[in-house]
């Protein structure tokens, strides 16, 4: 079962995403929240894996709700899902620990599937978002300094580039679900980086893929 909180300020938001969730047996919404500092007292206390979170929230951003899950419920993934897209609302949210970003004219199912993934170590992304990322790498120059990577470092990168799992990439290379999550720990410090697309956008503008 896959536990989620709702945090958007919009009480009939939620309650369409919770109709929409309610509808796959292997998700349950442990709690709804309409700002950020409710949506830090209902993840401290219930956990959840996923959190859908806005943008625009009253009090603490969405953004700064990002940093705060990372360091308190770190297990708990964080999913953007917003009205608002913007090339550098996209960057922060990332660069705060977001592993996914979906624009809320989403279809259901469509939402579903990004939570799914989620959860499974992918990093879903709205197409126009992922656009979005790919022109502002394509537009900076390569770092004039890169980190010193393995390259074994190298194979991991080039397999969470294509939207492999944890345990996908372990099979691939013959190593443990365990050690490939330390290889990726490794990685995000090694490229001052904070999420799946982060780590990949960082070694892609820095000439390393």
């Amino acid at each position: 079962m896959i536990r989620i909180a709702i945090i958007d300020d919009h009480e009939i938001v939620r309650r369409g995403i919770s109709a929409v969730l309610s509808k796959d047996a292997g998700l349950t919404v442990v709690g709804e929240a309409a700002d950020g500092q409710e949506a830090l007292r209902i993840i401290r206390k219930t956990r959840p894996d996923v959190a859908l979170v806005d943008v625009r929230l009253p009090g603490i951003s969405g953004i700064e709700l990002c940093y705060h899950i990372q360091r308190e419920s770190p297990q708990t993934q964080v999913l953007i899902l917003t009205a608002y897209l913007d090339d550098n609302v996209v960057r922060e949210c990332i660069r705060a620990g977001a592993g996914g970003f979906v624009l809320k004219d989403v279809a259901g199912a469509d939402l579903l599937q990004s939570i799914r993934e989620l959860v499974q170590g992918r990093s879903p992304m709205d197409s126009r978002a992922t656009r979005m990322m790919m022109q502002w790498m394509q537009s900076g120059s390569q770092a004039q300094t890169q980190p010193r990577l393995t390259l074994r470092d190298i194979d991991i990168l080039r397999l969470i580039a294509k939207g492999l799992t944890n345990r996908e990439i372990g099979q691939r290379l013959g190593l443990s679900e365990n050690t490939i999550k330390s290889y990726i720990q490794e990685l995000y410090q090694k490229l001052d980086a904070h999420s799946r697309i982060e780590v990949v956008m960082r070694a892609t503008k820095g000439g390393i893929l």
